[in-house]
């Protein structure tokens, strides 16, 4: 899809061009049937991009592109449409390959990702809808002030959450802002630092202009479905981002003022087996499937609960490291962790999502996107850099408690960032790419995965490559390939 936007944006016309991709958007949402989530008008027909922002109901509707897109097809990153999580948890120590000749898969297990096999087109593309919306959304003089307010919001939460996985997979990115084509086709690769001011200053704009409550698209209407960003969302994204960022006492705060909100949210009351049902308790953002029969169920389900009997009809297993991780007693393992017997050999699956590639009428699960065990694993670890290890431990236990643990035992700083570290490993395990991560943000890559990767392993796998086809067409980053790349 980007080599499509790079091409669109080589073209004369930029404001028709960006009419046509919303259109498409909108006409996309229209054959769907998942109308929990798309309570929208019927398809636009008009050419004229001010159609598209002239009521709450079709401005909204490109936003819920955006979200029917991430849960259709998840947010990938290879030509092959390779799901994000599956390709961090090949790269750490998550997840192994079932058939190891699928080059593709094996080339994340490896850690030997070629640019030419490189590709970041879906995250930019979510990008450009953003940036497409916001230049929209602000001209329009017909919307409801609080829709166009909070449709504002989404647009720059989902700006913030592309630039944040984008910047976190593959280093310095270019940073495009607008939808100006000329702009655009040559932007250089920009420093980590400024892309995360980026994201810092879109979440908090964000959290100021979404919704307290969640909310149905276009109306403003509260909802209990849980699947457009809120200012709880905007502020547990930016927890993660500041403590990515080392800025501990903001991550704290922030963390907190998610965990706080017991109207919303709750851990305690929600068991280990309805974590990942549709509008949890601990569900921050989820997203919800779209279309009919086996995609109605969460993407995630799809790619890891394998059919009865069918081993071959998922691509990959836990790895045994991972397992092997859990303390005896953990009820995560039992819940989270199934398994399948193949040729006399035992492969173990991700079991959060119970449902896998089966019709259903009706979904009972949303993939999860933010979820507040995080939140409580973020404030630990921000407690603990800061030197309160008793309110570190307090966070943690919350998480050891509910999987039928006893507190934790760490007292120093250094015993309490390696048990936050581990409750992230076996909490957050095939989430998102949290333990990818984890391990590069903490300088832990190269301890962790040299002697389990061995030969296959170098500090520069780290960072993905920049795709050869971008580099191709955009002079400004010729040159400027990650290391230990060609």
């Amino acid at each position: 899809m980007y080599r499509e936007m790079r091409k669109v944006y080589n073209m004369p016309n930029r404001k028709a061009i960006n009419t046509v991709l919303l259109l498409l958007v909108l006409l996309q949402l229209a054959i769907m049937s998942c109308k929990k989530l798309l309570e929208i008008d019927p398809p636009i027909t008009s050419s004229s991009a001010e159609n598209v922002y002239s009521s709450n109901a079709t401005a909204a509707a490109v936003l819920t592109g955006v979200y029917a897109d991430m849960s259709s097809t998840g947010m990938t990153l290879d030509p092959s449409d390779i799901l994000l999580t599956v390709a961090a948890g090949l790269s750490a120590d998550e997840l192994i390959v079932f058939n190891q000749n699928d080059i593709t898969l094996m080339a994340y297990y490896n850690n030997s990702l070629l640019p030419v096999n490189s590709s970041w087109s879906r995250i930019y593309n979510f990008i450009f809808v953003a940036n497409s919306a916001i230049e929209g959304l602000y001209e329009s003089t017909t919307l409801t002030p609080e829709v166009k307010k909070q449709l504002i919001g989404e647009a720059k939460f989902i700006r913030a959450f592309s630039y944040f996985y984008l910047t976190n997979l593959y280093g310095d990115v270019p940073l495009a802002v607008t939808t100006n084509y000329k702009v655009n086709a040559v932007l250089p690769r920009t420093p980590q630092k400024i892309v995360y001011e980026q994201i810092i200053s879109d979440l908090k704009e964000a959290k100021e202009m979404l919704s307290n409550n969640y909310v149905s698209p276009g109306t403003l209407s509260i909802t209990e479905e849980r699947v457009r960003p809120t200012k709880w969302a905007a502020a547990a994204l930016l927890a993660r981002v500041y403590l990515y960022n080392r800025d501990y006492l903001k991550a704290e705060s922030e963390a907190t003022n998610v965990i706080s909100n017991v109207e919303l949210y709750n851990i305690t009351d929600v068991a280990l087996k309805d974590v990942f049902l549709k509008n949890s308790r601990e569900a921050i953002w989820q997203l919800q499937p779209t279309g009919g029969g086996a995609q109605t169920n969460s993407k995630e389900g799809q790619v890891f609960v394998p059919l009865e009997g069918q081993p071959f009809s998922v691509p990959v297993y836990l790895n045994t490291y991972l397992v092997s991780s859990f303390e005896a007693g953990d009820q995560r393992k039992d819940g989270w962790v199934n398994s399948i017997a193949v040729g006399g050999e035992t492969y173990y699956y991700n079991y959060k999502y119970k449902i896998g590639l089966v019709d259903r009428s009706e979904p009972t699960e949303y993939s999860m996107v933010l979820r507040l065990a995080e939140q409580y694993l973020i404030r630990a670890e921000a407690r603990a850099r800061q030197g309160n290890i008793s309110g570190a431990a307090t966070d943690l236990d919350v998480i050891r408690r509910r999987a039928g643990l006893e507190g934790t035992t760490a007292t120093t700083q250094a015993a309490m960032l390696a048990a936050v570290e581990h409750e992230r490993q076996v909490e957050l395990f095939a989430e998102w790419g949290h333990r990818w991560l984890d391990l590069k943000r903490t300088n832990r890559a190269d301890d962790v995965l040299s002697p389990i990767k061995q030969s296959n392993w170098q500090l520069t796998d780290q960072l993905y490559p920049i795709p050869q086809v971008d580099i191709n067409r955009n002079p400004a980053l010729v040159g400027h390939q990650n290391p230990g790349y060609p």
